[in-house]
């Protein structure tokens, strides 16, 4: 970029970056804090993905760092591997991505069906309202969401005679603020943040009214919070579970960050993301949270948008947000120390809410039935099992659609005006689950007819329906009948094979 173009871009970029900065700083703790570990991890993954990611991007106006979608899972990994597996796991996650980035696979991991990611965020957004009301109280988290919403009413009640209640109220107060500032906020101050006026009041209270409360822990140095990967944990990586949760963390975050970055380019008119180039960046990036011992990272949609409404137009934004948690962790972490750990987890409450994203489970209906039932059946299923079976489950339920649409073939049998002559009209696709009702068809034509099989109705014949359409002309020949397979399309493939059969013809329609 010339000189002349960096002064003239460089103030909004300056102003955009501190707008992100503050979107980004309570979302990195209280996701981190939602995903079992320290805040200090949200914001090494956030000061990655902005000095790194950001550099690297395919989507210039993109924001990386961790994100609410993975806290449930990196919550589950910890609890059953321990936090030294947690950098294995992301290690590999982010060769699996960076490999998927070279080999240019960027837009297979956009195939996801739309149902099947809403309902995959929805699961995820109960979980973690489920989850974060107990950390609203100053308590911790149960395992699974089934366990958190039974033990709810307990929590509540062990939280009105002792300190939980303040605690509680800071949450709720943090979720008002930010509801009436999404609501009411001027134009003018629309740049504002409202999780992070909602934190900043929070904290100004609790710390006016002496409220005894859980707050953040943050070290003194950053370097305290990294653990980095000990070489002797990659041998765990033999595991199947491990390799498993590996897959899973790259798939789920390579199909956000590139759904994040399709909607980010929706919202500009400059220069459109290089996905590819996209999955190679967030591979590095968790690459270097592994060796560090952060959270995962994906494309944010939350701080992208707020990139783009600040005005932002080339990456620089985004780099100067990572710097900005760089500086400010290092010379104000006592700023963090005071922040109550119940108003962030107010802030991923509401965040939990807005991933139930009623209005796009509406939408599917616009496509039938089946896309609606299998939103609804993937976010159930994380909600009662976890969140891998629950995806598997929305992918079963789609390949099960595609196989049943695939599999309709409508067969009917006409007369024709000619006498002798009947037509076998087959429309859609012929596969071998429709051998058996195509089989009692032709055994209801009756002796010495003239058959012709017109295919460019079908969308698809495979060999074992026609091999059925060749033994029945061998069958009859011999009692007069005649079947005439009609193709344009299909013609060329079918000749070379129907002239050497007995009874079977082939002409073109």
């Amino acid at each position: 970029m010339r000189a002349a173009q960096l002064k003239a871009v460089l103030p909004r970029e300056l102003l955009a970056s501190v707008v992100v900065f503050l979107v980004a700083l309570p979302l990195c703790m209280g996701i981190a804090i939602a995903s079992g570990l320290p805040p200090a991890k949200g914001l090494i993954t956030g000061i990655i993905g902005g000095l790194v990611v950001g550099f690297l991007a395919g989507s210039k106006l993109q924001v990386s760092g961790p994100a609410a979608g993975l806290a449930v899972l990196v919550f589950e990994l910890v609890r059953q591997h321990g936090v030294a597996m947690l950098g294995p796991i992301l290690l590999l996650a982010g060769l699996l991505q960076l490999l998927a980035g070279r080999f240019r696979l960027g837009c297979w991991f956009r195939v996801t069906a739309p149902a099947v990611v809403y309902g995959m965020l929805a699961g995820i957004g109960v979980l973690i309202v489920l989850s974060q009301v107990h950390v609203m109280l100053d308590a911790a988290p149960k395992p699974s969401g089934l366990d958190n919403l039974a033990a709810f009413p307990a929590a509540v009640a062990q939280a009105l005679p002792s300190f939980g209640w303040q605690a509680g109220l800071l949450g709720l107060s943090t979720i008002a603020v930010m509801w009436l500032w999404e609501k009411f906020r001027p134009h003018s101050l629309r740049f504002i943040p409202g999780a992070l006026l909602g934190v900043g009041l929070a904290t100004v209270a609790s710390l006016l009214l002496a409220l005894q409360v859980k707050r953040v822990e943050v070290p003194e140095n950053l370097a305290e919070a990294i653990d980095w990967l000990r070489p002797a944990d990659l041998l765990n990586l033999a595991d199947p579970t491990l390799l498993i949760a590996a897959f899973a963390v790259a798939f789920i975050a390579s199909a956000e960050t590139l759904l994040s970055a399709a909607a980010v380019d929706r919202m500009h008119s400059g220069e459109r993301a290089d996905f590819d180039r996209e999955l190679s960046a967030q591979g590095i990036g968790n690459m270097l949270c592994g060796l560090l011992g952060a959270l995962p990272m994906t494309g944010v949609i939350v701080r992208s948008s707020a990139n783009v409404q600040a005005g932002a137009t080339t990456r620089m934004s985004t780099i100067f947000h990572g710097l900005w948690l760089l500086l400010f962790v290092l010379l104000l972490s006592s700023v963090l120390q005071s922040i109550p750990v119940a108003s962030l987890a107010g802030v991923l409450v509401y965040t939990g809410f807005k991933l139930v994203d009623l209005k796009a489970f509406r939408s599917l209906g616009r496509y039938g039935r089946m896309p609606m039932f299998t939103y609804a059946a993937t976010a159930l299923a994380i909600i009662f099992t976890d969140l891998l079976t629950g995806v598997l489950i929305g992918f079963g339920l789609t390949l099960a659609k595609l196989a049943w649409k695939a599999s309709r073939l409508k067969i009917s049998l006409i007369d024709l005006p000619r006498d002798g002559e009947m037509e076998l009209r087959l429309v859609g696709a012929a596969t071998f689950l429709k051998v058996p009702a195509l089989t009692q068809v032709l055994g209801t034509i009756p002796t010495g007819a003239t058959v012709h099989v017109p295919l460019n109705n079908l969308s698809y014949i495979d060999h074992s329906c026609l091999e059925l359409l060749e033994e029945w002309g061998r069958a009859n020949a011999s009692k007069g009948s005649k079947l005439l397979i009609e193709s344009r399309g299909l013609k060329r493939r079918l000749e070379g094979r129907l002239r050497t059969t007995v009874g079977v013809g082939a002409a073109s329609a």
